[in-house]
């Protein structure tokens, strides 16, 4: 880290800070050099640009900064005369320097544009404005490929349900009003350095009081700041000498301090209580045989354990996490994306065993969209109850599911040594199986067809456990939690995972289904007694197992995650009917849409290829199915498939 030698409030940069500077520019080091006034000059490593920031002294410009901080090599100055001595000289040996090694550099300076209400011509009332932005250049200066880029890129940007308008001006000065050029032209030429100015509307702010709409200003950075490194992408490979492998490639290639501290103290918080742990009856088989001596026809009464964690404590804890401080906008995207996950979360505990924990489970796991409901009635009417039309198959109890599932992971530690993971018999929790964080946890009441052992191995141990410990080899501890809304594409991966495994059968189908429709009748209000009906006497399921889905969508009071084994399959079918691959989803547990963000992160150096790829994809069985599956690949052709049909 490179500190200077003078304190922060002298007002000339000094020529033995700038020689340093620009040494380790030259060494390809990072660079972190506070300035006079306040400012600061920051580089990841040797870049062919510099966005540049000078603070007017005469007006108010709430949130333009941030527009250049986020991008891995930026300076921020006061643009004040006292202040600003060096400056010129300070970016003509960063630019010199940086041409040496390069062949040439750009340097693009943003400021903001007057600030304005708009109204409607016709009924006076506020209009939200458009975003727009003015790109100045110099001729012969101008790098016409750069400009081009930007321009479109720009245009790309909506607002307000408004795209973005992008002028270009060769003829106009290409500094802030009021302020000289940080590089006169015979300096450019002589250099063969390039500058381009952009004008930006300031539409993250109010334009009387000046203040910033936060959630407009992250949106609206994330997508300039997409802009901008597609427009630098472009001008070093037309003008440089550096060959970027993709425009992510020109980000912060690590994650700062204050990302790595946020990330570990959600992390923490999160592993403070077991989500799934605490919404899921304790006393499941007790309340199965008085449901059951009742004729099926008294509600069952679920307890749930006791809560060792304050929700309140914990909603002051989260909130004291100061996501909006994070000026990398992917990151901060992410994160808080995940503090309001958690916070939400955190509501549902304190609200178990109450009506209000439904609608919190609504705006967790979301609830059931009309295709997914015709959907599941389509898989329930193609496959009608079997019962009785073949014989009962071999079933493994408890333990001896467990001694598989502890060879499974044997076999992954084989390969890894890190592959700590544990295998648990449970008398807490009802037959079935869940993972929980690096443990696969097994009722001691579960037991399990023979002929779906493999399938639900390839489940639980080569989805689940995997993505975990992939996740634990990364520096985001986030990846092993879970990133917002990842259950649908984790969930849909471990299914998928199953019928790659030719373990997809017609009673699995059947179950996925039906929880979509209990799921959907939760939310209509039928009660718990209704939904049971409807699963046995509608749709032919046996008493137990309508039982236990029944149970598992109504526990907590209203548990609506369960739709999403059906949903999360649709969506990975789509994702890789549409060209997708399964390796980025591996690296821990995500969601669809975070798989841009995956390989902006990759491209970026702060990622690393997933560790372990599950072993079932090496079976030529599930290559073969994988590579089968094309855009038209439906929930029932994978049925169809199944049936040898």
């Amino acid at each position: 880290m490179l500190r200077s030698e003078a304190p922060e409030r002298e007002e000339v940069i000094s020529d033995s800070v700038i020689e340093r500077v620009c040494q380790r520019l030259a060494e390809d080091k990072r660079v972190r050099q506070p300035l006079p006034g306040g400012g600061m000059l920051q580089m990841d490593r040797l870049l062919p640009f510099l966005c540049v920031y000078r603070r007017n002294p005469r007006r108010r410009d709430e949130g333009t900064a941030r527009l250049v901080m986020s991008e891995a090599s930026f300076l921020c100055a006061p643009g004040t005369a006292t202040e600003r001595k060096g400056l010129k000289r300070l970016v003509r040996r960063v630019a010199e320097t940086a041409i040496e090694r390069l062949g040439a550099f750009l340097i693009l300076e943003i400021w903001s544009g007057e600030d304005h209400a708009e109204y409607d011509a016709s009924t006076g009332e506020v209009e939200l404005p458009r975003p727009a932005f003015r790109l100045l250049t110099r001729r012969p200066h101008r790098p016409e490929g750069t400009v081009a880029t930007l321009q479109f890129s720009l245009q790309q940007i909506s607002l307000h349900r408004k795209k973005a308008a992008v002028e270009v001006n060769m003829h106009a000065e290409n500094h802030p009003p009021g302020m000289s050029s940080l590089m006169s032209e015979e300096v450019e030429t002589k250099i063969g350095c390039h500058i381009l100015g952009m004008e930006v509307r300031p539409v993250y702010r109010d334009p009387e009081s000046g203040d910033v709409y936060d959630r407009v200003a992250r949106s609206f950075i994330r997508d300039v700041s997409h802009s901008l490194k597609k427009g630098f992408f472009a001008f070093a490979l037309n003008r440089t000498e550096v060959r970027p492998q993709h425009y992510f490639s020109l980000g912060d290639s690590r994650l700062s301090k204050q990302v790595l501290v946020i990330d570990r103290q959600l992390s923490d918080l999160s592993g403070q209580f077991k989500f799934l742990l605490l919404v899921t009856p304790i006393n499941a088989e007790r309340a199965w045989e008085k449901y059951s001596e009742s004729g099926f026809r008294k509600t069952p009464v679920f307890q749930y354990r006791p809560l060792d964690v304050d929700p309140l404590l914990l909603k002051r804890r989260l909130m004291k996490i100061a996501t909006e401080r994070v000026p990398d906008p992917t990151m901060a995207y992410v994160l808080r994306q995940t503090q309001y996950e958690l916070d939400r979360q955190i509501s549902m505990l304190a609200d178990i065993g109450t009506r209000r924990f439904l609608p919190g489970s609504l705006q967790v796991f979301q609830g059931v969209k009309p295709k997914l409901r015709e959907l599941a009635f389509a898989v329930l009417q193609a496959l009608p109850d079997r019962n009785g039309a073949s014989q009962a198959p071999s079933m493994l109890d408890a333990p001896a599911f467990a001694e598989r599932a502890k060879a499974e992971i044997e076999s992954y530690r084989a390969l890894s040594p890190a592959f700590q993971a544990k295998v648990s018999l449970r008398d807490d929790l009802f037959s079935g199986l869940m993972v929980s964080g690096s443990e696969l946890l097994i009722g001691r009441e579960t037991r399990i067809a023979e002929r779906r052992a493999d399938a639900l191995l390839q489940h639980e141990v080569g989805t689940h456990l995997v993505t975990y410990f992939n996740a634990a080899s990364q520096p985001l501890r986030l990846l092993q939690i879970g990133l917002s809304g990842y259950d649908a594409l984790q969930e849909g991966l471990a299914v998928l995972a199953e019928y790659l495994v030719g373990g997809l059968g017609e009673a699995r189908m059947r179950t996925l289904a039906a929880r979509v429709i209990a799921v959907d009748q939760l939310i209509g209000g039928e009660s718990f007694v209704s939904v049971f009906e409807q699963l046995v006497d509608g749709f032919g399921f046996e008493p137990r197992t309508a039982y236990t889905i029944t149970m598992r969508v109504f526990r907590g009071g209203g548990l609506t995650k369960d739709a999403l084994y059906l949903q999360g399959l649709v969506d990975i079918l789509d994702y890789l009917g549409s060209g997708g691959e399964v390796e980025p989803l591996l690296i821990g547990k995500i969601a669809v849409e975070h798989v841009p963000i995956v390989r902006e992160l990759l491209f970026r150096g702060i990622l690393r290829e997933p560790s372990l790829r599950p072993r079932y994809l090496d079976r030529a069985e599930a290559q073969l199915r994988l590579k089968q599956i094309t855009p038209r690949t439906t929930i029932l052709d994978l049925i169809n498939k199944e049936r040898g049909t």
